[in-house]
């Protein structure tokens, strides 16, 4: 009995609720029976900005990973741990009780989470219980691509390039669910705490994202099959069903980049960066993703809402609260603007081109500082996570790294034009521009804006495009 309570292992799910291609799971697996465990820290969580929407979909993957976990016979723990500063001790504490031989995880890349991370290593190697790291929400380990000169890579081509190079069968290579282990009688699955109530739009947004890796599986299926065939074409059309949706599996980790990316090359007859311009176009947005998350490592300041391109502190941000309220909700007259965010408030979600263009209207249009509307974002996205969100944001306002020049200024309507041509993403989130023209749908007349109760402009473009050139011109000439 004491030998094989000294083989137990301890795997700790984070953002990878997932059995197949597991990392840490499967190393696990390999060198004694597993006991899983989940430390829910909510005020940490709450307290870097994750909304209602995020952990509600994080508690439901939590509950499909049990499920899964279960038909392997691999209990879970669940641990309140409040805050990242308490999580070594709760953590020590049970792999005492456990008497597990090691614990294992897959590294997260925010400063915060290394810090956690640092302190849980150290604490477990106080009393000699050994703690194994590995590298799964990413294919390299950040610090090990790099430019010639030794630094990170801040722009993103050259990254590309790089790492479609440099990648490695090794590299690319996923790992089976564990198989079923005999079942540890001494140990069961925790009821999972539920979370507070739910309003009435968190539990529609359910709908849309159902939680767990078999979703993840069937969405990945459903994409390469039919919509990954006119990606690259229609992608930037948020009224066209183009896009994956998967974001939110990657950011929870219900599936893993590599089986995204070996899905998506397998039926490109296994390239990466050449062939089906529609497949790379996708998996070039796979690598984005990593691109951000390198940086954080590299870059501790962005975990610390500082941007990357430090003059840019010196542009004069307007601090106007009644221009941000009109944003948040919809009420900046622009109507591609005002969909996009009743599509972010009402399902959780935004189409990538429309973050650009809300993300642009807010820091350019009204020259509100960045860092409120990320926020903003994560606090309703269902994918929210700080590198890509960060990472996008910094790119709107032209103070990240690979960003946007500052004179590079989106024209809302102009915008609407071209990605939205006969106004339908418009109408369905603004049902009462609905009976316009489209072309009046891009635009409302003073007249029919009246008549509709839809407000005016909040900015006239060119008065307020001027006014964010010289504002960053001016910055730069200190």
């Amino acid at each position: 009995m004491g030998c094989l309570l000294a083989s137990r292992q301890l795997v700790w799910f984070r953002t990878d609720l997932r059995t197949i291609d597991h990392t840490a799971l499967a190393h696990a697996a390999e060198q004694g029976p597993v006991i899983g465990v989940i430390v829910r820290t909510l005020k940490q969580w709450r307290n870097h900005g994750h909304g209602a929407n995020k952990l509600d979909f994080w508690q439901r993957g939590i509950g499909a990973l049990a499920e899964q976990l279960k038909a392997l016979r691999i209990p879970l723990e669940i641990l309140d741990a409040d805050t990242f500063d308490s999580t070594p001790t709760s953590l020590l504490k049970l792999a005492r009780e456990l008497q597990v031989e090691a614990l294992h995880f897959n590294d997260e890349y925010g400063l915060n989470e290394q810090q956690r991370d640092r302190s849980v290593q150290a604490k477990f190697s106080e009393v000699g219980i050994a703690v194994h790291r590995y590298t799964d929400q990413v294919l390299f380990t950040p610090g090990t691509l790099k430019t010639g000169s030794g630094d990170y890579y801040s722009v993103f081509t050259p990254f590309l390039k790089a790492w479609l190079k440099q990648i490695s069968a090794t590299q690319l290579a996923q790992r089976e669910a564990p198989t079923r282990q005999a079942p540890l009688s001494d140990v069961t699955t925790d009821q999972l705490p539920a979370l507070p109530e739910r309003d009435q739009t968190t539990s529609s947004i359910r709908e849309f994202w159902p939680a767990g890796e078999e979703a993840a599986a069937d969405r990945l299926a459903s994409f390469l099959d039919a919509r990954a065939n006119h990606y690259k074409e229609y992608r930037d059309f948020p009224e066209t069903a183009a896009t994956s949706e998967l974001s939110p599996y990657i950011a929870l980790g219900m599936i893993s980049p590599r089986q995204c990316i070996n899905a998506a090359a397998a039926r490109n007859h296994g390239h990466l960066g050449d062939g089906d311009k529609n497949l790379t176009s996708w998996i070039s947005e796979l690598v984005w993703r990593e691109f951000y998350q390198h940086l954080l490592v590299g870059y501790p300041r962005l975990s610390r809402g500082e941007p990357y391109k430090l003059e840019t502190r010196r542009v004069p941000w307007r601090d106007n609260d009644e221009d941000f309220s009109a944003w948040c909700e919809g009420r900046t007259g622009y109507p591609l603007v005002d969909a996009a965010m009743k599509q972010l408030t009402s399902r959780g979600w935004m189409h990538n081109r429309l973050r650009m263009v809300t993300a642009m209207f807010l820091t350019k249009h009204l020259l509100i500082h960045w860092h409120r509307g990320e926020q903003f974002f994560l606090k309703h996205l269902v994918d929210g996570e700080l590198g890509s969100n960060n990472g996008g944001w910094q790119w709107a306002a032209s103070t990240g790294t690979d960003a946007a020049p500052y004179f590079r200024i989106f024209n809302p309507t102009t915008q609407a034009r071209r990605f939205d041509p006969e106004g339908e993403f418009i109408a369905r989130y603004l049902p009462e521009l609905a009976d316009l023209s489209p072309r009046d749908r891009h635009d409302p007349k003073p007249q029919q804006r009246r008549e509709i109760g839809y407000p005016d402009p909040i900015v006239d473009h060119r008065a307020a495009r001027q006014r964010a050139l010289d504002a960053f011109s001016s910055s730069s000439d200190d």
